[in-house]
């Protein structure tokens, strides 16, 4: 039998992830001015088209169609808001450079982005979603010198890393830590794949620090 008079540690829940299981969708928008007010907290999540970035929220969600996840590239056409607690959220942004997607969509979308990123002032953080088999890309990189200008934080989830095997994965994540080192050293970068929930947590991690739960938990 226990000591009675003994104190026990009892491990603390995982609240992060319990948090992100109740993220629901808000609403969305097609022009600026239909934007929710610009106050509180709000994390961006960008990407190529066929990045995995509906799968990615999915996993950091634990829900299966909070993002609709499309066999077609290209069919997020909107900013879509979720909320994640009152005057946090994370936004989803339209996916960028798949070749189909008419020229008026995709200047439209292009416009939306750079002045969303640009002006946002409720916007703390960047998760960047790439296939880690081709990282960098030009249009990644258009958008990584578009936070560098901004000086907006910026992590990048090197999605599909179950498509490789553990020693590639690892090899191909180093490359690009070595690239960013060199032209964006304020950028990081890590494994993810909604397949296998590698990763999850330390992507909940930077949530919680852009979305303000890590200064909340240091003051009480």
């Amino acid at each position: 039998m226990k000591n009675p008079g003994k104190s026990t540690s009892i491990p603390a829940p995982r609240t992060a992830a319990i948090r992100y299981q109740g993220v629901k969708f808000l609403n969305s928008v097609n022009e600026l001015i239909q934007l929710p007010a610009d106050t509180g907290w709000e994390v961006a999540v960008a990407g190529r088209s066929n990045a995995g970035k509906s799968s990615a929220l999915n996993a950091l969600t634990s829900q299966r169609q909070l993002a609709r996840v499309s066999k077609t590239p290209g069919r997020t056409q909107l900013i879509n808001f979720f909320l994640v607690e009152p005057e946090r959220y994370l936004v989803d942004l339209p996916g960028y450079g798949y070749a189909q997607v008419p020229d008026a969509i995709r200047q439209h979308w292009q416009k939306l982005l750079e002045r969303y990123l640009r002006e946002r002032v409720a916007l703390h953080g960047l998760l960047l979603v790439m296939d880690i088999r081709h990282p960098l890309t030009a249009l990644d990189r258009r958008m990584l010198d578009g936070c560098a200008y901004r000086q907006l934080p910026a992590h990048i989830l090197l999605t599909k890393a179950d498509k490789l095997s553990r020693s590639a994965a690892l090899t191909a994540l180093q490359q690009a830590q070595r690239t960013l080192k060199t032209d964006y050293p304020q950028i990081s970068a890590q494994l993810f794949s909604a397949t296998e929930k590698l990763g999850v947590d330390e992507a909940h991690t930077r949530l919680d620090e852009w979305l303000g739960f890590v200064a909340d938990s240091l003051i009480k």
